[in-house]
């Protein structure tokens, strides 16, 4: 069984880029693009600047002392709500019209997507208060995944997306080698058990609220660790440049009925999927790795090989919108 937790990580991270893919289209009809102009080359630097900073704040309060817990709740209340609204989206797939209840002259109106999405973010908010076991943590984290995989796809273009890949990739390489200051913000997110990492335990039995600290894990031999880790911007991340494929490119010409915008799209994260191959043959030998280099990298590598067999262009669709 602990030779087959990379295959459960495995499918939490294509899980949730399927998600985004089927997510897309619909998120940008509904307007939650988070900038204006996604084919502007500045685009993505508010949000490496978030990704930057986001850590550094979190380590400052989680170190003082009495702060951990009003740390713990605001984060949690931020993440329900990132769940309310994306939710609230998708479930208007699903419930796209309003009912209205008699007596008709109340002109009362129940939206149903609405409701559904309040208790849906509540539940997982007060799970994760209560009994933040590790399956409540992975759900929450596929959600949130999922949504933020489409919404940043359709957010940034080809060139703000490699942009974004590449930034965060460096960054995370020098924040775990480095400054290992990622490092330290892996082991306050177990201890505070938060949705940010997902977790892959050895059985269905593993109880994440009594597990120790990750350091104290680190310190054991890998045969021995009970649970995998993956951080939740290692699948967000690489996906975000596999529906910027499948929304900006063109969608055709159309190959074995399946148009050209998803074919890259697929063939990204196919090259991502090499790189995550990569990614668990370093983790299972126990250290902490950074993900994002092989992760994006192959991202990158399995969008440009895709594209040129497709469109046969050096351009890489780099240059759209310039």
């Amino acid at each position: 069984m602990r030779s087959l937790r990379w295959v459960g990580l495995l499918a939490l991270y294509v899980g949730s880029q399927v998600v985004g893919l089927a997510l897309a289209q619909p998120f940008r009809s509904a307007g939650l693009a988070s900038t204006t102009n996604p084919q502007s080359p500045t685009a993505p630097l508010a949000f490496i600047a978030i990704i930057v900073i986001a850590p550094l704040v979190i380590l400052f309060f989680a170190r003082r002392r009495g702060s951990m817990a009003a740390l713990r709740h605001l984060i949690l209340l931020a993440i329900a709500g990132s769940l309310y609204f994306t939710l609230y989206a998708s479930f208007a797939l699903l419930f796209p019209s309003y009912y209205l209840p008699p007596p008709y002259g109340a002109e009362l109106v129940i939206d149903f997507a609405l409701i559904f999405a309040a208790m849906a973010s509540a539940a997982i908010y007060f799970a994760l208060l209560v009994e933040p076991q590790w399956y409540i943590v992975d759900l929450a984290g596929f959600l949130a995944a999922g949504s933020l995989v489409a919404i940043l796809g359709i957010s940034f273009a080809i060139l703000p997306a490699f942009i974004l890949l590449g930034a965060l990739m460096v960054y995370d390489a020098i924040a775990v080698y480095r400054t290992k200051h990622m490092v330290s913000l892996a082991d306050v997110v177990t201890e505070m058990k938060l949705p940010i990492l997902m977790v892959m335990p050895d059985s269905a039995g593993y109880d994440y609220t009594a597990a120790p600290a990750l350091g104290v894990q680190r310190q054991q031999p890998v045969e021995e660790r009970a649970a995998l880790f993956m951080g939740l911007g290692d699948i967000v991340i690489p996906g975000t440049l596999v529906v910027s494929a499948f929304i900006w490119l063109p969608a055709g010409p159309a190959w074995l009925g399946v148009g050209a915008s998803l074919w890259v799209a697929v063939g990204t994260l196919l090259g991502s999927l090499v790189g995550y191959a990569v990614l668990m043959r370093l983790v299972l030998r126990g250290n902490p790795q950074a993900g994002l280099p092989l992760l994006n990298g192959g991202a990158m590598l399995g969008y440009a090989v895709t594209y040129l067999l497709v469109f046969r262009s050096l351009t890489l669709g780099l240059t759209g919108g310039l």
